[in-house]
């Protein structure tokens, strides 16, 4: 049976992401997101799936940067999923927003519901977690005056109370999840493709004035849409940075070719970091 990982405990994000995408392959939590790409690597697990990106809060740092530095695995597919923060209570709670001490979340969920916090929730103590999970997880076994941010999920897995729902501060949440593993034969998502799209990653050279604009102009004069262009630093000193750059097209055997070797020819380094099918899950 396929063995698919995941950022857990149950009732994060991303195993609500894996319920969606995935039927009766047997699931397995990771406590950190280093933790669920290195058991890929090592085929502890089949698939591993990591949150890349939310429409609030920007790229999940830990996820590209682990994938870039510390383990290349190929990106085979990505599930976008909406996302509803509630917050979530004790189910002996019963007092107001003001008796709240602690609030607990992934620090990404915090910054998601930031203004509500600030609004509401002023005087609570913010304590971060691993994960959405984690944080409900803790609530359920804590004291009565402490709140997480979590889901529908995380409320039903560990028996909380949704005290107010959907506190995030823009409606349009959407989280991007990335589909990793080192057998795409194991891998089968059955839902219908939304779009096609390949992630690059692209090394400027560091003396040549312009060298960014020379590059998106490679993608441009061939008419190749850019969804999403990200500097990352190498960690190599101070001003020296790499690129994300992804592409709303499949990879192919005409277009990109001939972009590697123009990007080549201005002392740029490319690698392809998948080429993939896009899934938008209705949750």
């Amino acid at each position: 049976m396929t063995t698919i990982g995941y950022l857990g405990p149950k009732g994060t994000f991303t195993k609500l992401a894996v319920d969606t995408a995935f039927n009766g392959e047997h699931k397995q939590g990771f406590d950190t997101i280093p933790e669920c790409i290195d058991a890929v690597e090592k085929k502890q697990i089949d698939i591993g799936v990591v949150p890349l990106e939310n429409a609030i809060e920007g790229t999940v740092q830990l996820t590209v940067d682990y994938l870039v530095h510390q383990v290349r695995l190929p990106i085979e597919a990505e599930i976008v999923v909406p996302i509803q923060q509630h917050l979530l209570v004790h189910p002996d709670f019963s007092g107001e927003l003001s008796e709240i001490k602690e609030v607990h979340s992934h620090s990404h969920a915090i910054a998601q519901c930031h203004q509500y916090i600030h609004q509401h929730l002023s005087c609570a103590k913010i304590s971060f977690s691993a994960s959405t999970g984690k944080a409900a997880e803790m609530v359920s076994e804590g004291n009565t005056h402490v709140a997480a941010i979590g889901n529908e999920l995380a409320a039903r897995e560990f028996g909380l109370k949704i005290m107010q729902e959907n506190i995030h501060d823009y409606p349009n949440n959407h989280t991007r999840f990335v589909v990793l593993t080192k057998d795409k034969d194991n891998l089968t998502i059955n839902h219908p493709v939304q779009s096609e799209k390949t992630s690059l990653l692209i090394t400027l050279p560091s003396d040549r004035a312009g060298a960014l604009h020379q590059v998106l102009s490679a993608f441009a004069w061939r008419k190749m849409n850019l969804s999403k262009i990200e500097s990352r630093p190498m960690k190599t000193g101070l001003g020296n940075y790499f690129f994300i750059v992804d592409v709303e097209q499949p990879f192919d055997d005409v277009l990109f070719p001939g972009v590697k070797a123009e990007l080549e020819a201005l002392g740029c380094q490319v690698n392809v970091l998948g080429t993939y099918p896009v899934f938008q899950m209705d949750i």
